[in-house]
This record gives C-alpha cells, sequence and structure tokens, in this order.
C-alpha cells in the first residue's frame, strides 16, 4: 500500500505548531522588545542550550560551560549525562555551527522540527498497520497531543481538578527526549514492516530490503542510546517485548520473524559497546544526580499502565467479538506494544534497579502506552467495520480535529506556568550579549567567571555568553565539579549574597533550591525517587553549622577559588555587596534593562 503522506505531514505541521507555541506567544507578548531569547518548554532546557552553545563554540565533547572546565591532556575530565548522550546536541550544533545559527534558535527550530518529524513517523506505522492514511493522521497527532493526558499530568488537573497545569508537552523537551522520538517512532516503523506480511499488513519486501531494514533500526536505536537514557531503554523493552510475543504465540512464519528480530537485536546490542564504556568514565557526581534505587517492589499504578491495561481489555474484547484473531500480526504488535509500559515501571522485579521512574511516566511510556491506543483501535476498527466508507473517514477527523482542540488546551493551561521566567530571560539577554562581546576572542574566555545574584539569569547566561559563572542551578549535572565542589560555590555564592545562618536555615526549610544544591536531587519531593527521604531537622542544623564555619574561615583562598570578572545584579533587588566588596573592587557599572553589569578584579594586596 502506498501512503499518502499529505495526511502526515498535517498531523506533523500542527505538531510542529504545538511545539512552537511557547515561542510564539513569547514573540508575541514581547513584540518589538523581543530581544532574540528561545521560550524554554522546561527549566532543565537552559543546561542542554549551555551544552548545545559550547559545541557551537568548538568546544570538547566533554565540556563544562558552567565551570569553563573541558577536556585536555592536561586537564581530563570524566563522562557526564551530556558527553555520553552527545547524539542529539550535536544534531544541532554542527548544522548549527556551520549556518552561524545561535543556541537561542538552535533550541526553538529542534523543538518544531522534532515535533514534525515525530508525528510523521507514528503515521508511517499506524498508516501502515492499519492500511489507512486517515487513521494514520489521527494518531500522528493523537498520540503526542494526548500523551501529556496518557501520563496523567498536565492541563487535565487544572481543568478537571484542583491541580497545576504542568508539565508542557513533555516529550518536547529540548533536545532530550525530543530529537529521540523520530528515531524511537522510526523503529517501531521498521520492525513492523519487518514482521508484517505480504497481503497488506506490511511488506517484508526482498533480501537487500530487508538488510536496509534492518540497518536502518540499528541506526534509530543507537541515535536513541547516545540521545537519551529513558528512550533507548524503551526502545530495548520494546524489542524485548515484541521477541517475547511472536515466541508465545508463533504465528505463522515465526521462525524467519524470530531469525530477522535476532539479527537486529545483535546489532542494537552491539551499539551498547561504546556506550558501556563511555558509562565506565562517568563522573561521580553524576551517580549522586541520578538517584538509583535498589529495589524490588512491583510498581503498578502508573497512569500509562492504566491505559496500557485498557488496550489490553479493548484487544480482548476484540477477539471475544471475533473482530481479530490472536494470530493475527497487528494483535500481536499491539499487544507488544501494550505489554512495554508494564515492563518498564516493574523491570526492577529483576534487576533490582529502579532510576528515576517519573521519567518514564512522562518523557516516554505515556507515549507508547498512547500509541498501543491507536494501534488497538485501528485494528479493531479496521477488522470490524472495513475501509472505505464515510464514517471511518468521519470519525478519523473527529479524532483529529479533538486531538487539535485537546493540543491548544494543553499549550494554553501549562506554559503560562513559565510565561514569567520566559519573560524574565528574555529581558535579561542583553546582559548575555554584552558578556559574549567582553569575552571576545580571548584563549582562557571560558575561565572567566561571572557571579549573578540572579538566579534564573545565572541559570541561563552560558546559553549565549562563552564565560563560566559561579554557580547555577544546574550547574551539578555537569561533570566538571566533584559534589563538594558544587557545595563550596553555593556557599560562595550565599556568602557574597550576604546570607548567614539564619538565612541558609531559612532556606532549607522552605526553598527546594538551597535544598537541591546542598543535599542533592530527590531530598525534596518523591517524585522522582520512591526512596526519597524529607529532610530533618538535625540534617539542617549540621549544614547551617559547617556555612557558619565556612563564614568564618572565608579567606583569600575562597574569594579567588575561582577568581571573579563580572558580576551581574538585578536592579529591583537593591543587592547588598558589601561582602563582595571587601575582596573585590567593582567599576562604575553599565546598566543594561534591569540589570547592572559590573567589571570586578581583586583588591590589590590580596594577592593571588
Amino acid at each position: 500500500m502506498r501512503l499518502r503522506w499529505r495526511f502526515g505531514v498535517i498531523a506533523g505541521l500542527f505538531l510542529a505548531f504545538f511545539c512552537s507555541y511557547p515561542q510564539l506567544k513569547m514573540w508575541y507578548e514581547r513584540g518589538d522588545e523581543w530581544n532574540g531569547h528561545y521560550a524554554y518548554n522546561d527549566i532543565d532546557e537552559v543546561a542542554y542550550a549551555a551544552y548545545v552553545r559550547a559545541l557551537i563554540d568548538g568546544r570538547p565533547r566533554k565540556n563544562d560551560p558552567y565551570t569553563g572546565r573541558d577536556d585536555s591532556e592536561n586537564t581530563p575530565q570524566p563522562e557526564s549525562l551530556f558527553s555520553i548522550q552527545f547524539a542529539a546536541p550535536y544534531t544541532l550544533a554542527i548544522p548549527a555551527r556551520i549556518f552561524g545559527i545561535g543556541a537561542p534558535w538552535a533550541m526553538t527550530l529542534s523543538g518544531v522540527i522534532a515535533g514534525f518529524l515525530a508525528a510523521l513517523a507514528v503515521f508511517w506505522f499506524i498508516g501502515r498497520l492499519t492500511g489507512d492514511p486517515w487513521f494514520g493522521m489521527a494518531a500522528g497527532l493523537g498520540v503526542f497531543a494526548f500523551g501529556t493526558l496518557a501520563s496523567g499530568e498536565g492541563a487535565i488537573l487544572e481543568v478537571l481538578f484542583d491541580g497545576f497545569s504542568y508539565p508542557y508537552f513533555p516529550g518536547f523537551r529540548r533536545y532530550i527526549p525530543a530529537m529521540a522520538f523520530p528515531a524511537f517512532f522510526v523503529l517501531v516503523g521498521v520492525v513492523w514492516k519487518l514482521l508484517g506480511t505480504k497481503d497488506g499488513e506490511g511488506e517484508p519486501g526482498s533480501e537487500r530490503r530487508q538488510t536496509l531494514l534492518i540497518l536502518l533500526g540499528i541506526g534509530c536505536f543507537a541515535y536513541t542510546v547516545y540521545s537519551y537514557f529513558y528512550v533507548w531503554t524503551t526502545a530495548a523493552a520494546f524489542l524485548a517485548c515484541v521477541f517475547a510475543v511472536w515466541l508465545a504465540e508463533r504465528p505463522e512464519g515465526w521462525k524467519r520473524d524470530l531469525r530477522v528480530l535476532t539479527t537486529l537485536g545483535v546489532g542494537c546490542v552491539l551499539t551498547l559497546i561504546p556506550y558501556a564504556y563511555l558509562l565506565s568514565q562517568r563522573s561521580d557526581t553524576m551517580d549522586h544526580v541520578q538517584l538509583l534505587v535498589h529495589t524490588r517492589a512491583p510498581d503498578l499504578f502508573r497512569f500509562p499502565e492504566y491505559v496500557a491495561f485498557a488496550v489490553l481489555v479493548l484487544v480482548i474484547a476484540g477477539m471475544a467479538l471475533k473482530w481479530v484473531e490472536i494470530r493475527d500480526r497487528r494483535v500481536l504488535f499491539t499487544l507488544a506494544l501494550a505489554v512495554v509500559p508494564f515492563v518498564l515501571f516493574n523491570q526492577q522485579i529483576i534487576t533490582g534497579r529502579s532510576l528515576q521512574p517519573i521519567h518514564y511516566q512522562v518523557f516516554i511510556g505515556n507515549y507508547v502506552a498512547a500509541l498501543s491506543l491507536f494501534a488497538a483501535i485501528g485494528t479493531l476498527w479496521n477488522s470490524g467495520f472495513g475501509q472505505g466508507r464515510v464514517l471511518p473517514k468521519l470519525a478519523c477527523a473527529a479524532i483529529t480535529f479533538i486531538a487539535v482542540i485537546w493540543g491548544v488546551v494543553e499549550c494554553h493551561y501549562t506554559v503560562r506556568v513559565l510565561d514569567w521566567a520566559n519573560d524574565h530571560r528574555d529581558k535579561a539577554l542583553p546582559i548575555a550579549k554584552r558578556l559574549e562581546e567582553l569575552a571576545g576572542n580571548a584563549p582562557d574566555r571560558h575561565r572567566q567567571t561571572v557571579l549573578s545574584f540572579d538566579g534564573i539569569v545565572a541559570d541561563d547566561l552560558p546559553t549565549v555568553m562563552p564565560q563560566n559563572v559561579l554557580w547555577a542551578r544546574h550547574q551539578h549535572v555537569f561533570a566538571g565539579l566533584s559534589w563538594e565542589e558544587s557545595k563550596e560555590r553555593y556557599y560562595q555564592q550565599l556568602y557574597y549574597s550576604n546570607v548567614d545562618e539564619k538565612g541558609l536555615d531559612y532556606l532549607l526549610k522552605r526553598d527546594f533550591v538551597s535544598q537541591i544544591a546542598l543535599f542533592g536531587w530527590g531530598r525534596h519531593t518523591d517524585r522522582l525517587s520512591s526512596d526519597a527521604k524529607p529532610l530533618t531537622y538535625a540534617e539542617i542544623a549540621d549544614e547551617v553549622k559547617r556555612y557558619g564555619e565556612y563564614i568564618q574561615t572565608f579567606g583569600v583562598k575562597q574569594a579567588t577559588h575561582p577568581l571573579l570578572h563580572y558580576v551581574v545584579v538585578e536592579n529591583a533587588e537593591n543587592t547588598d555587596l558589601s561582602r563582595l566588596q571587601l575582596w573585590y573592587e567593582l567599576d562604575a557599572g553599565e546598566m543594561i534593562g534591569g540589570h547592572t553589569l559590573y567589571r570586578v578584579k581583586l583588591r590589590p594586596g590580596l594577592g593571588l
């Protein structure tokens, strides 16, 4: 069957619009005052953008934009989440460097392109599975428009309940997992094409075509491996589920199918060998951030599992009504997809290890569950009512329309959560551009340090400027600093901000950013880890005591490691610079928008 790709393009264009909605809203609200920044969809995107900026700048794969520490013969760096998951950022950085595009535009375009291609990939798969391009269009849009709903989060929590509308289209957090999505769904389509029959449900083709499909599948899997952990492990679970279902049910030609799957699987395993080596070179900080939990407790109450369970019930009902048979390859493939969420959330029963399952819930497992639902509906509808009638087309058009409406609802409710932050970041962008100008082409520009008293700006500056920052919320996710060094930098930030022991005590009891900075992820919420333990008053008291001792012993060594070069102050905050001025001389300052930029130098006589 030849697909009518215009239907897939329609789905892709709608999803591309949803992925560009935050940016369009920023352009509309900022108007002529827009300074050129991208609107982030998730607060973690600043770290990804900073890494892309570093790659565009020509820095090595193992770089740390927040500390300026790059891998070299004299200063070897360990692997980080970013250097291991390098495929997606290089996909952005290489063309951006060639065409002279900065990180903000690279981030903006990545979401749009990823959304369009992901919708097209789902259209291709579902269109081939059902033989219906109309339903393929509905699925290509619906899987992603309803994806947040399938995770049990997003706008529905505010529309129907007294909840919080967040996150916005989580699968399209740029560039992770967004850039890995098209590869994952193409892999699903490739596997179906390899396992389909010649009667219109799929076309294995010649040996040459089969070989090309296997190579394409391996390439897609490899791209997910070096892009995002949660996507590639889902891809591996999907392949294992397909193999298990085929082995259990043994449809006609199953031996050939298993040989094909085995060949594909071996190729995929080979791509993991370099990955395993890179992982063995990871930094200790990476383990601290990841919150690995040793447990064998089942996890059966995640919303994607509810959706997957509904798919299983739907398929069983279809077989009871004799619309489909268990050995129908479409049914088997749908069942394999439906089993994937249960595997993702319960693999720890066998492995004994659980790694932040919330990421499976919102970044990939929900979309696989939604995909299995559309596969089930399409298969049952196709088998029970036939094709080519007006009613199926009207139904597909209705599903597409509802998906568009719900996509708009998701955008409206979830994007507002970050409106203020995006507005604030764009207003402060001229500061980053000015720092970029001041850095020039100096060979040590990455090692020049900026102290920003504005936390949002500090996190965002490395997206544009080449200098590093004293401290930022996402600094510890890179490998440039050990955990103890990261904590000390936060101490320095507090010291220069004139925060005393009582101030830190207040922050640790109320501010999750401070809790993360000094105790790591997972202590402020149980969302990331089932083993999360809230901070105790004793722990807070001990940390406050250590900080008090740090203040008392603060000297030239602390003031010069790192040595500050620039200071950014938010004018509306009336920041007290007295402690900073004990160690540094500030120039007259340069007022840029709502901030003032100071060039600083160590006071004479203090030495280095």
